[in-house]
């Protein structure tokens, strides 16, 4: 169990949010409108009462259904395998796009700025028009009801495009990270069974061009599934072409009609497969469904955040890590304007993201801890120079914050006046288990509790709640936006958060409650690392590292890093015959970024002549990390094998 550093719990309160500014704000107004005077009892009666409380929700997020359900809640399965909605039937993009067009088809739906500085925008009815062209034009290639078609693409206006028009068609989208090699995307590709991909010839990246188009070519060779590729030109080059099998998008969209009908989809119909990284085995493929994510990711815009309709919502992300389609259906849902972004936070120059703050007047950004500690390190004259007038909100995601850069971002970005929304949740919950909600006070690197709707709590092993120490964080009772099990593998989703407690789901973080009420994410319970706010599980990486012809056996594991916050140390045990040189350390840091992408880059490459191993050879991976780490207590070894290899690994300097 991961201890709790010194200085996060014993931080003050440096925050208070203004009483005109809760009364005026979306959760507030919700609660008044039925009859309920306090933000708490609002958050107590979504958990007492959540077939009103869900039923409300989407009458005020304005939810249009094509046919209305007949019961908000049937748990007749149990609780794992819940059915929200039954018997109704709705298609998210009705929800996301037509139905702003009467009062708001003017209004900018959608807006870009590129690596390069440029910019584009597209309003509710071009956007709506761009829509249904791109379904046309997929439509014409086969995509229909149920067609698994991968998106591997760059943040760009046709990115969103191509995620709507799939729903609009009935289609099941699966992202793709766009940072990923070959092999990574394959793997995706090939589990979720893709038959149509939608790509780009590349992008942009501090100046360089980046391809995109002959990784997925690769891809495609590993995963014959795939019959047709969609190639959006976005930087000009020239790419390699399968005739037959490959497609311009401007040749079968930007032509097509915009006119298409709308599929006729249940509520429980799924519209997305997004992959999220698993301790063991290749990655889970997470179910999500038309009346179930975006309606969640809504919802936590709405109140936790507090989006208006008036507002500009910018997460710097991608399309293949949740917060991407989060933004993009949670954000035009909810009403807001969302701003994508292609590049780095700090080129051509340290102040990118503070200036396109500035030019796009976005009113809540999403920056990760690690891209704040990076920034940081330039000096606040960076962000000083730019007014950033429209900010309200700072939002974060995906890893946990420690209070030096949480300081610097409320102090010198926000300048004082600006919430963090520290929010921390996961693929398979559609958003937020826990918030520093906009409307409650805060502390540094903390959350003020569970996202409205979210039966969160802090328990020990067996499932008694904990307080002032550090438990597991569970959920007791199902929620909208809870994904429908993992792609083909029901048994695998039960085992992974339903298995370690009865009845409740084990999310897999430590997490602590302070004694004011204060909540902390201190990291993973499980052996999953979060490098940069990206969620890889070892598996991934020690397969990769194994493909390399001297590497016999590897096992990955998470280490801090003072800017990502956490990178990945491989430990490898060679071939017999083959001596360690700093050649080979080299070969096989860039054979996993060969296969994952450089983003997923190890720090690091230790050779050991073994691993700490139980009695049936299953390694150890948290022994060895705390045993590396330096850590004083290695916790439970009585599982161990052979506790002597300890000895011939050397902690971390």
């Amino acid at each position: 169990m991961t201890g709790i550093p010194a200085d996060l719990t014993s931080q003050p309160v440096v925050w208070q949010p203004r009483k005109v500014v809760v009364d005026d704000s979306r959760a507030m107004r919700f609660a008044r409108s039925h009859g309920i005077d306090t933000y708490e009892d609002l958050a107590r009666r979504a958990i007492d009462e959540p077939h009103w409380f869900w039923a409300a929700v989407c009458e005020e997020l304005g939810i249009v259904w094509h046919k209305p359900f007949e019961d908000v809640l049937d748990l007749s399965k149990g609780i794992e395998w819940p059915r929200w909605f039954a018997g109704g039937h709705m298609n998210y993009v009705t929800s996301a796009v037509d139905r702003h067009l009467p009062n708001r088809a003017a209004s900018v739906a959608l807006s870009w700025e590129g690596d390069d500085g440029s910019t584009r925008a597209v309003t509710f009815a071009e956007l709506a028009d761009h829509v249904g062209r791109a379904a046309n034009g997929l439509a014409s290639i086969g995509v229909g009801v149920g067609t698994r078609v991968g998106i591997y693409m760059p943040m760009l206006i046709e990115t969103a495009v191509a995620v709507l028009a799939c729903g609009k068609l009935g289609a099941v989208i699966v992202p793709i990270f766009s940072g990923f090699g070959a092999e990574a995307a394959a793997t995706r590709l090939a589990d979720a069974q893709v038959t149509h991909l939608i790509t780009a010839d590349g992008f942009n990246r501090r100046g360089r061009h980046i391809p995109l188009k002959p990784v997925a070519d690769r891809a495609i060779e590993q995963a014959a599934c795939v019959t047709h590729c969609v190639i959006y030109r976005h930087t000009g080059a020239d790419v390699p072409w399968s005739a037959g099998r490959d497609h311009w998008w401007f040749d079968l969209i930007d032509t097509a009609d915009t006119q298409i009908e709308t599929a006729d989809t249940a509520a429980d119909d799924p519209f997305m497969v997004i992959y999220t990284s698993g301790t063991t085995g290749r990655p889970k493929g997470a179910v999500h469904v038309h009346a179930g994510f975006p309606i969640k990711a809504a919802q936590d815009l709405a109140f936790p955040f507090d989006i208006r309709t008036d507002e500009v919502l910018c997460w710097i992300t991608d399309l293949g890590w949740m917060m991407g389609p989060w933004a993009i259906i949670g954000g035009l849902t909810a009403g807001a304007s969302v701003l994508l972004y292609e590049g780095t936070p700090d080129y051509p120059e340290p102040d990118r993201i503070w200036a396109l703050t500035d030019r796009h007047d976005v009113s809540v950004l999403g920056v990760s801890p690690t891209a704040i500690r990076a920034l940081m390190g330039f000096g606040d004259e960076w962000v000083e120079r730019h007014e950033m007038k429209a900010l309200r909100a700072l939002g974060s995601t995906g890893e946990p914050w420690n209070p030096g850069p949480w300081r610097w971002a409320h102090d010198v970005v926000g300048r004082k006046r600006c919430p963090i929304i520290n929010y921390s949740g996961g693929t398979e919950i559609s958003g937020g288990i826990i918030v520093a909600d906009a409307n409650m006070p805060q502390k540094p690197a903390s959350f003020s509790g569970p996202v409205i709707g979210i039966d969160a709590d802090v328990v020990d092993r067996d499932g008694n709640p904990v307080r002032g120490e550090v438990g597991e964080l569970i959920i007791r009772s199902p929620w909208v936006g809870m994904t429908h099990g993992f792609l083909d593998e029901p048994e695998r989703y039960l085992e992974t958060y339903w298995s370690q407690i009865p009845g409740m789901w084990v999310h897999g973080d430590w997490a602590y409650i302070d004694d004011d009420g204060y909540w902390y994410i201190l990291g993973r319970s499980d052996d999953t690392m979060n490098i940069a706010g990206k969620r890889v599980g070892p598996a991934e990486i020690e397969s990769a590292a194994v493909s390399h012809p001297a590497v016999q056996e590897a096992a990955a594991i998470g280490t801090p890093h003072p800017v990502k916050g956490e990178t990945a140390t491989v430990f490898v045990i060679l071939r017999p015959g083959i001596e360690p040189t700093d050649q080979l350390v080299t070969e096989i840091l860039d054979t996993v970024a060969d296969h994952l992408g450089r983003p997923l880059r190890p720090e690091a490459v230790r050779f050991v002549s073994d691993l700490p191993r139980t009695r049936n050879a299953k390694i150890m991976r948290r022994v060895l990390r705390a045993h590396y780490l330096g850590h004083d207590s290695l916790g439970d070894l009585s599982a161990l094998e052979n506790p002597e290899i300890l000895e011939s690994i050397s902690p971390i300097d």
